[in-house]
């Protein structure tokens, strides 16, 4: 059995003050490319992972099989499953690079050793036995649904701390709305090669812990911005209208600090990629920039490199309104 589940781009934390009774919420828009794709097949050995592409480097193939096995762990502890499995891994994308392949490969290997033992579970269901979703509702929500995602964060009562996904055990957050993202819209990836800081463990918990609470004013602009301006937007596929809310949403709450724990470099590329498509984000802490764009404009990519030069990986990608795919 094979699964092949989206990326994701995380536009933004919508409530990292908490005053009002939540913390967390979020929006992002789950993507076609790159994608994570997994086998698992029944084996009468002790579980093993292999990796079809034999020129990974060792950081990558580590990070994959640390975060797989911790997931079957989990199913095997949560749901009392005794089947051993060789889980190949097919495709990657890097991790910790604003595209959300942690909730992916622990959603993806959850729903492969569920549905061979004939339980049928929703992503949130897999979430909770996983471990995800603590912060972040969109990789979980997406698994399942695709498209263009708002979730409504936790209850303080729930959630008293600020915390990443990968460090709070929080259950997955409320879903407010999936939106289906405009088939006439592309949407263009610039992933730094060598600069770029990339979080993870305990610097990512110290970034919160250390800057939140943020302050009540930029969340509550942040706010409307979202909820009258960039989803209705979205709704009526007006490129222009969204693309300038994507852009003022970089220089408030919790993406303004995203870009100042990153080198200057990110920022000048942005207002470079800025001039060249209509919104411009960072997805989650960075590095990794994107665009979205008309996909008539064929031009954009060419433009892009051309702009950023060698330094990063362009990938021209689209949303993806659909979830994770199974096959037998």
């Amino acid at each position: 059995m094979n699964i092949t589940s989206p990326s994701r781009l995380h536009i933004a934390l919508i409530d990292l003050n908490g005053s009002y009774g939540r913390v967390d919420g979020g929006i992002g828009v789950c993507l076609e490319h790159p994608s994570f794709s997994l086998t698992a097949e029944p084996s009468d050995r002790d579980t093993e992972i292999v990796f079809l592409n034999k020129n990974l480097p060792e950081a990558v193939t580590s990070e994959y099989t640390r975060k797989i096995v911790r997931a079957e762990q989990n199913v095997r502890m949560k749901l009392g499953l005794e089947e051993n499995y060789t889980f190949t891994v097919n495709s990657t994308y890097p991790s910790h690079s604003g595209l959300g392949s942690g909730t992916q490969i622990a959603l993806a290997t959850a729903k492969l050793m569920t549905e061979s033992a004939g339980l049928h579970m929703s992503s949130v269901e897999l979430a909770k036995i996983a471990g995800r979703g603590g912060t972040s509702g969109i990789g979980v929500y997406g698994f399942d649904m695709g498209g263009f995602i708002l979730d409504g964060g936790h209850n303080k009562k729930q959630k008293a701390s600020f915390m990443p996904s990968s460090a709070s055990e929080a259950i997955p957050p409320v879903l407010i709305g999936r939106y289906e993202f405009p088939e006439d819209w592309n949407i263009v990836l610039a992933i730094p090669k060598d600069d770029g800081v990339r979080f993870s463990g305990s610097a990512e918990i110290n970034i919160f812990q250390t800057c939140c609470p943020l302050p009540k004013d930029e969340v509550k602009l942040l706010s409307h911005i979202i909820l009258m301006n960039l989803v209705p937007f979205l709704i009526e596929k007006d490129l222009d209208g969204f693309g300038k809310c994507l852009n003022r949403i970089q220089e408030i709450a919790f993406n303004k600090v995203e870009f100042q724990l990153q080198p200057e470099i990110i920022t000048e590329r942005m207002m470079k990629m800025r001039d060249i498509c209509p919104g411009v984000g960072l997805s989650s802490l960075g590095p990794t920039l994107f665009g979205v764009y008309d996909k008539n404009d064929t031009s954009v990519p060419k433009e892009i490199e051309e702009a950023l030069g060698d330094s990063v990986n362009v990938i021209v990608t689209k949303a993806q309104n659909h979830g994770a795919v199974i096959t037998p």
